[in-house]
């Protein structure tokens, strides 16, 4: 397996190039570039079947680079600092990333991602999802990657009524009577989705504010969005949606 890592810092390059030799599983010929212009000429002379990239660069950017290519061919990996706005960007559009300083363990969970995979046909509409989110698009606009172990699903953020609990599992229930269930826990969809209108009126249960019907005060309280489905809401959190509701 050729595994290609673009990083203009060369003390973090050649960290993330000796944290592949130590743990990578597969047989690997490694190559390094330290920015756009060096990278596309190493990705045409290697092919690389991996690419690690860095997201800023001396003469441009991560995306910069890969706008140039007219076809990937290689399982892409971004390495960023910590970046909110970025971070996001990533969840939003399900593109593997990994933060400096880079973790041995997420490392290694990062190379049983790819050992699953098979040749993302997607990846076009992943990193045109992670730009539009990086340019901070309107929440009408906005698009977020769910992927299971079978199919990548592109969904508009305001066709999602409602997201719940089951376990290390969530589930989105989407307009049209679609459900998706994703291997990843409410709290990380919690994060990526509450600077669009999203609340958590319980520990099990993630909803689209826009999509509540009515608010039924009996038994506590309870939610009933615009597909009926009743969601409680906890008593702990029940002041804090009232106000929400208030300032609608």
């Amino acid at each position: 397996m050729k595994i290609l890592v673009i990083d203009n810092e060369t003390n973090i390059r050649e960290s993330v190039v000796q944290l592949i030799k130590n743990f990578c599983p597969f047989p690997t010929i490694l190559f390094e570039a330290n920015g756009v212009a060096s990278g596309l000429k190493s990705i045409e002379e290697v092919n690389p079947d991996i690419l690690f990239l860095d997201v800023e660069l001396d003469d441009g950017t991560g995306m910069d680079l890969l706008s140039s290519l007219t076809e990937i061919n290689f399982h892409l990996v971004f390495i960023t600092a910590h970046n909110k706005y970025a971070i996001d960007a990533f969840r939003f559009s399900a593109i593997d990333f990994l933060l400096k300083p880079i973790s041995v363990d997420e490392l290694i969970e990062t190379f049983e991602k790819i050992s699953k995979q098979v040749k993302n046909e997607v990846l076009h509409e992943q990193l045109q999802i992670m730009q539009d989110s990086l340019d901070k698009i309107t929440y009408k606009d906005k698009k977020i990657v769910l992927k299971d172990s079978n199919s990548f699903y592109f969904i508009d953020v305001k066709d999602i009524i409602r997201c719940e609990s089951d376990g290390q599992y969530t589930e989105f229930f989407i307009e049209n009577n679609k459900k998706i269930i994703i291997s990843k826990s409410l709290k990380e969809y919690e994060e990526m989705l509450e600077p669009y209108g999203f609340i958590r009126p319980h520990h099990s249960h993630i909803i689209n504010s826009n999509k509540i019907l009515r608010f039924d005060k009996s038994e506590g309280g309870i939610l009933v969005m615009q597909n009926n489905d009743e969601i409680p809401v906890s008593h702990r959190k029940k002041s804090q949606i009232l106000q929400i509701l208030d300032s609608f």
